[in-house]
Order: C-alpha cells, then sequence, then structure tokens
C-alpha cells in the first residue's frame, strides 16, 4: 500500500506543481518538474495494480485539462495575473469613438454644397460648417449639392443629388 500512497502523492504534488508556475512564472520550469511527478505516480500506479492504473490514467487524462482550463480562466483575475495579462480598455478607444467623430454622425443624412472640386476628396460646406469630405468614387463638381450618406470613423462620404427638400431648394433656384 506504501507504493500506492507515494504513487498518489506524486500525482498530487505533480499538479500543485503545474498550478504554481502560473504564480511563480519559473518559465516551464515547474511544470515540467509536475509533469515528471504526474508520470512517475501513473507508472507506480500500473506497476501495482493495472486496472487501478488504467482508472488513473483515464481521470488524469480528463482531471489535467479541465483543471488547467479552471485554472487559465481564473488567473487573470488574481492579483498577479492581472500583472501579466492585457486588460481590455474600459471605454472605446476607437477612431469612431473620438470626440470628432461623433460630431461627423450628425451630419448623417444632411444636405451640403461642394466648395472644391471632390475627386473623390474635397470639401463641403455643410450649414456654414467646412467639412473634408469624399464622394462614393464619383467626381463632383465644385459648387453641386450633395448628400452625406455615411460616416466611417472620420471620414465623411457623400452622394451627389439635385438639392435638398423643401424651401431652401426653392430660394436657391431663385436665385
Amino acid at each position: 500500500m506504501d507504493h500506492l500512497l507515494l504513487a498518489f502523492a506524486l500525482i498530487l504534488v505533480g499538479l500543485m506543481l503545474m498550478a504554481a508556475e502560473l504564480v511563480l512564472f519559473t518559465h516551464g520550469v515547474l511544470s515540467m518538474i509536475g509533469l515528471g511527478a504526474i508520470i512517475v505516480g501513473a507508472i507506480l500506479v500500473f506497476g501495482r495494480d493495472p486496472f487501478l492504473g488504467m482508472a488513473t490514467l483515464l481521470a488524469l487524462v480528463i482531471a489535467v485539462p479541465v483543471c488547467g482550463r479552471a485554472l487559465l480562466s481564473i488567473w487573470p483575475n488574481t492579483p498577479i495575473g492581472r500583472r501579466f495579462v492585457l486588460q481590455p480598455p474600459r471605454e472605446p478607444t476607437t477612431i469612431a469613438h473620438t470626440p470628432g467623430a461623433q460630431d461627423f454622425e450628425k451630419l448623417r443624412g444632411q444636405h451640403g454644397k461642394t466648395l472644391s472640386p471632390l475627386r473623390p476628396a474635397g470639401v463641403v460646406d455643410f450649414n456654414g460648417r467646412r467639412v473634408d469630405a469624399m464622394s462614393e468614387g464619383t467626381l463632383i463638381d465644385a459648387g453641386q449639392w450633395v448628400r452625406c450618406i455615411d460616416v466611417q470613423a472620420s471620414k465623411v462620404v457623400v452622394r451627389a443629388t439635385d438639392g435638398p427638400p423643401g424651401p431652401a431648394n426653392l430660394e436657391e433656384m431663385k436665385l
């Protein structure tokens, strides 16, 4: 019975050494020693009783990956794990979430007039606000009416139109 006790103690110590690798970070040294202890423990169990050895090996094949996955999912939340694992940003840091890009979102659907030719990029006036814009790939001459159809990050995409609907277009036609 002493060989079985020693074998299971080696397996337990091996598992603990592999778990300690996550905390101590010894570049795999503790993991290799732990893996060796698990293998020696399994061999000792096989030497004592082949049926118990197969049951132990099956349990290890199932338990080691399950426990390893559990440890790896818990580890980033530990104090030392937070030092090793990069945390995601708390607030959005993409260009689309900058204040300037959010101001451009207000232009979506609005009509403006080109101040320079869009070939495909140029300047458009949206109610007195000069904005760098680009067309969908078509050339648009200066002085043409356009409508903002999309805002991609900080790029305003426009399409040529006949003019804004309503009285503003009628006043423009009279002039």
